[in-house]
């Protein structure tokens, strides 16, 4: 079954949705859609560095996005404000990327589907990779659930509680290195951070629990990846924007149909 690309595909789609869905809800509570999106620029610079020196992309991806949220964790500690932080390492992130992938020596390289991504060629390999960087994503999150809520809710509550806020965020950072680096073959590193947010933005509008909301976007995301995937096969389009509208077609739904329950 397997050897179909098409199931293989719908797979991939299926497990970022669980990662993303899940972690794209502390995102949109924390209000780090700017910090994903700063990693996931970043990562074009780990695609060069894998290429260049002809190692695993996910290995470069998740390297540099660590190393690149270490960075920002130390910039802020230093003083330095959060916007301007996630500002040069986003832009800087990209265009070292861009400038590494030129300096490779041999034939050009085109980084589209790195960009925008690629799952219709995700391999057996890719899949495990995704699945296995999902169940970990899923398996921490349910670790630290009650630790990361308390820190989110506020820092002061998570200190009386005994809880370590700083190490919470570490976590959380951690978790978004990783999904960015299983993501980058699904919706490619300019449309990951929309999987993180649209979905667990959508969900917001439903929920009434934040346990309720993490299934829900989890739920909106695997709509999104399946619904994507059908649209790219019908209408001849790329496959990773055609998830990001299909997620985007849901909150307006969500939206327009709160609007009308008010």
């Amino acid at each position: 079954m397997l050897d179909d690309f098409l199931v293989r595909a719908a797979l991939a789609g299926l497990g970022t949705a669980l990662a993303a869905g899940l972690l794209g809800c502390f995102v949109v509570w924390r209000r780090m859609a700017y910090f994903g999106d700063a990693m996931a620029h970043a990562a074009v610079l780990g695609v060069a560095l894998s290429l260049g020196f002809e190692l695993s992309i996910f290995a470069g991806v998740i390297v540099t996005a660590l190393a690149m949220a270490f960075l920002f964790l130390s910039l802020t500690g230093q003083g330095q404000s959060a916007d301007a932080a996630l500002g040069v390492i986003a832009h800087g992130g990209l265009a070292l990327g861009l400038v590494a992938v030129a300096l490779i020596p041999g034939q050009r390289i085109s980084l589209d589907s790195y960009l925008f991504g690629s799952v219709l060629t995700v391999t057996r390999l890719d899949l495990a990779i995704i699945w296995g960087g999902a169940v970990i994503v899923l398996f921490v999150i349910w670790r630290h659930w009650q630790s990361l809520l308390t820190a989110t809710l506020s820092p002061d509550l998570a200190y009386a509680a005994g809880i370590n806020p700083r190490r919470e965020e570490l976590v959380l950072t951690m978790m978004l290195a990783l999904v960015v680096a299983v993501a980058i073959k699904v919706v490619g590193a300019l449309l990951i951070t929309a999987l993180l947010i649209i979905p667990a933005a959508t969900a917001r509008t439903f929920a009434r629990t934040p346990e309720g909301m993490a299934m829900i976007a989890i739920g909106i995301g695997g709509l999104s990846a399946l619904g994507g995937l059908q649209m790219a096969l019908l209408l001849d389009t790329p496959v990773g924007p055609s998830i990001v509208c299909v997620a985007v077609a849901c909150f307006m739904i969500a939206t327009i149909s709160g609007k009308l329950r008010a």
